[in-house]
C-alpha cells in the first residue's frame, strides 16, 4: 500500500509537497467512477489502480516501459543540440517518473536525430541494460536506404564482418538482405556510433534513410504515427526479456 500523496510522486506529478497540494485542492480521481479523495495519505493499492489528475486518466505502472515510433529531426538525448528531445514528445509526468537525478524514462539506445522507426523508452535500469548489452545479443532490424545499387558483395562483406575506423575487431550483421537496389535490411545485436551508416559506407555504399523496424520480437505497429507512443504490454515486456 501507498499513501495518495507517494503515489502520485512515484508516477512523477511532482515534488511530494506538490502532489500533497494536487490531493488537496481535490484535483485527483480514483477508479473509472472518478471518487474524488482530499486526503493526501489516503492509502491506495497501486496495482491496477486507474487515477485522474486535473482531468486526464491515468494508469498506475510500477515500472514504466513504452514503445515510440521516433521521428526525424528529434534526439535522444536529454540535453540535445541542434534539435529538439524525443523526450519532448512525452507527457511531464513520464519525463519526471520517481524524482531525483535520474528522474524519469531514458531511452533504450539511442537513434540519430535523422534515424526514424521504433525506440523503446523505461525507468527500468536492469531492462534498459539487457536490452543494450552485447552480451544479450538483441536483434534490431534496420530497413536502410542506400544511394547505389546494392550487390551480394555487398551484403556478403557485410555478414561476415567489416572494419570500422576505431575498432580493429571486425563488426558484422547478424542478417542481412537485399529487399530492392537500394534497400537492404539489416539485423545487428550491437550498437555502436553510427554503426549502421559506418557499416555500409565499409562496403562502398553510403545510408541515404535508416528506419529501425524492429527490436527483439517486437515490430514497429503499423498504426502507430511518427511522434506517437504506448505503453508496452506486460507479455511484450516478458517477451522482450526472455527471448534474446
Amino acid at each position: 500500500m501507498l499513501s495518495l500523496q507517494d503515489m502520485l510522486f512515484t508516477q512523477g506529478f511532482g515534488t511530494r509537497r506538490i502532489c500533497c497540494g494536487l490531493v488537496q485542492r481535490g484535483l485527483v480521481e480514483l477508479g473509472e467512477s472518478r471518487q474524488s479523495c482530499t486526503d493526501p495519505d489516503a492509502p491506495v493499492e497501486g496495482a491496477g489502480l486507474v487515477f485522474w489528475v486535473q482531468g486526464a486518466r491515468w494508469e498506475y505502472h510500477e515500472r514504466a516501459y513504452l514503445l515510440m515510433h521516433k521521428p526525424a529531426g528529434f534526439e535522444c538525448s536529454q540535453k540535445p543540440g541542434a534539435h529538439p528531445s524525443v523526450y519532448t514528445l512525452l507527457p511531464g509526468p513520464l519525463r519526471q517518473r520517481g524524482g531525483g537525478a535520474a528522474a524519469g524514462v531514458q531511452a533504450v539506445g539511442r537513434l540519430d536525430h535523422d534515424t526514424t522507426g521504433l525506440l523503446l523508452l523505461s525507468d527500468d535500469g536492469k531492462f534498459i541494460h539487457r536490452m543494450t548489452s552485447p552480451r544479450h545479443h538483441v536483434p534490431k532490424v534496420y530497413q536502410v536506404t542506400v544511394r547505389h545499387p546494392l550487390d551480394e558483395r555487398q551484403v556478403r562483406r557485410l555478414c561476415e564482418g567489416v572494419v570500422l575506423d576505431d575498432d580493429p575487431v571486425p563488426v558484422k550483421a547478424a542478417a542481412c538482405q537485399i529487399v530492392d537496389p537500394h534497400h537492404l535490411e539489416l539485423t545487428l545485436t550491437e550498437g555502436k556510433y553510427h554503426q549502421v551508416k559506418r557499416m555500409v559506407a565499409a562496403v562502398g555504399n553510403r545510408v541515404e534513410a535508416l528506419h529501425r523496424s524492429a527490436i527483439g520480437c517486437i515490430e514497429l505497429p503499423e498504426e502507430l504515427a511518427p511522434g506517437q507512443w504506448r505503453w508496452l504490454r506486460s507479455d511484450e515486456v516478458t517477451d522482450l526479456e526472455r527471448k534474446r
